[in-house]
């Protein structure tokens, strides 16, 4: 699938702006992606003017990376900011902190990112009121009344909701509320909040975005005085990421589109497989046209993620399953290029049953890892 956005000089495929994102104007003698740039002051004579002065400000090897993101999430917008961060945790984070103060209302999701709970917690720990419904059905319009901001996160982790992300966004800018959606799950290949009139879309570049499993990171992008907030939010508590791995993150975007496409297809093999086994129940894929968020989804994603999720008989059967696989990892991440599986209730923060599977579906080829599926939902029914 390609996008038709008009061009910014790079391009409108996919593939070709992943490529050739963020790279600078090419120089003779010098490398087409420059090396990380490992400084924590620059030369700076005179008066302090100039992008780059002191590490935790600025860094030549983020400023390529931010280009690079922003140009994904935002094709040919040039008054859009992107800011990158140590974390997807500091991102959130910084967007929420930056905005809100005590007295302020915001809704959050009660099915999203585990860590929601924690910044909850948080805010309300500095005066700031916390409503929160689910994602599905557009139930957060039913507590937005009155709130300074809107956190959105669709497809929800891990349960796979979808929200009508545009609707939300109207309905909150109607009451004067700035909307933020996380976009780690769908990537700016699958969606762009932006485009859907979001204030902000956060990230987590740990996941998809990178997709190695090797590099923690996350990012921001919006527009206005909105973004000057959270970069001062950044500046005052120091939530940046080395150089190497905005490096490492920028060098990993050029294959995003390759690794998008493998995922994507492969998660709906998967998806179509798991269906028929009669001990999956409650599967999840906004893709398969029969999944109750399929319509909303294909109206305003691109592509549906590579996530699966499903629910086998209880908590020991879940726990056989993952031991059985030989060709996914029993890990708590998703997006990388090997699959990786979990028992999502183990960490006793989703509301899900105990047998709940969160399936994140790498590059491997698609007979072999279905072919793996479905021999361990076998051998763990024994």
């Amino acid at each position: 699938m390609n996008d038709t956005t008009p061009g910014d000089g790079i391009g409108t495929g996919d593939g070709t702006r992943a490529v050739r994102a963020g790279l600078p104007e090419p120089v003779k003698h010098e490398p087409t992606l420059p090396g990380p740039v490992f400084a924590a002051h620059f030369h700076l004579p005179g008066d302090p003017t100039g992008p780059y002065t002191y590490g935790r400000d600025e860094n030549p090897t983020w400023t390529l990376l931010e280009q690079a993101i922003g140009s994904l999430e935002a094709p040919g917008a040039d008054d859009v900011e992107t800011l990158v961060f140590a974390s997807g945790m500091a991102a959130i984070s910084s967007v929420l902190f930056s905005q809100l103060r005590s007295g302020d209302a915001a809704v959050l999701p009660n099915d999203g990112y585990q860590a929601l709970p924690l910044v909850r917690a948080q805010l309300e720990a500095y005066g700031i009121e916390v409503r929160t419904a689910p994602t599905g059905a557009d139930a957060q319009l039913e507590v937005l009344d009155g709130a300074k901001l809107l956190w959105i996160e669709s497809p929800s982790n891990p349960g796979l909701d979808v929200c009508d992300i545009r609707r939300l966004v109207e309905a909150a800018h109607a009451q004067g509320a700035l909307v933020a959606v996380d976009n780690t799950l769908a990537t700016p290949l699958g969606q762009r909040p932006l485009e859907l009139g979001a204030d902000f879309v956060v990230a987590s570049g740990t996941k998809q975005l990178t997709g190695h499993g090797d590099i923690l990171l996350g990012y921001v992008a919006g527009r206005g005085e909105p973004m000057t907030a959270v970069r001062r939010w950044r500046k005052i508590v120091g939530a940046i990421p080395g150089p190497m791995e905005a490096w490492l993150a920028h060098r990993s975007i050029a294959t995003l589109q390759l690794r998008v496409e493998r995922q994507n297809a492969t998660a709906l093999k998967v998806a179509e497989a798991l269906r028929s086994h009669p001990d999956v129940t409650g599967l999840r894929y906004p893709g398969l046209p029969d999944d109750p968020s399929h319509k909303i989804a294909a109206q305003q994603m691109r592509r549906f993620g590579c996530v699966v999720s499903f629910v086998l008989p209880g908590r020991e059967r879940a726990d056989r399953f993952l031991d059985a696989l030989r060709l996914v990892d029993d890990a708590t991440s998703f997006g990388g290029v090997r699959s990786t599986a979990e028992r999502r209730g183990r960490w006793g923060g989703d509301d899900v049953p105990e047998g709940f599977i969160r399936l994140s579906v790498g590059a491997e080829d698609p007979e072999d890892l279905v072919a793996d599926l479905l021999r361990a939902l076998d051998e763990s029914a024994r």
